[in-house]
């Protein structure tokens, strides 16, 4: 059980740092506004948190 949620979060890092390159990558061609800008931050920084959980994932199990 636990590979797969491994694999569930690291499809959600993929997924995350995608959308955020498409967002930037958009807002930077002058598609969005501020509102573009500030989703491929917000999916950036869930990105980061998802790779911080994954690799403390083994301390996030551990049972006292």
């Amino acid at each position: 059980m636990i590979i797969f949620h491994r694999f569930l979060i690291v499809t959600a890092i993929l997924f995350c740092a995608g959308f955020s390159i498409w967002t930037i990558a958009a807002w930077r061609d002058g598609g969005g506004g501020r509102g573009t800008l500030a989703l491929g931050v917000a999916f950036a920084l869930a990105a980061i948190g998802f790779a911080v959980y994954l690799r403390n994932l083994k301390r996030f199990l551990r049972t006292p």
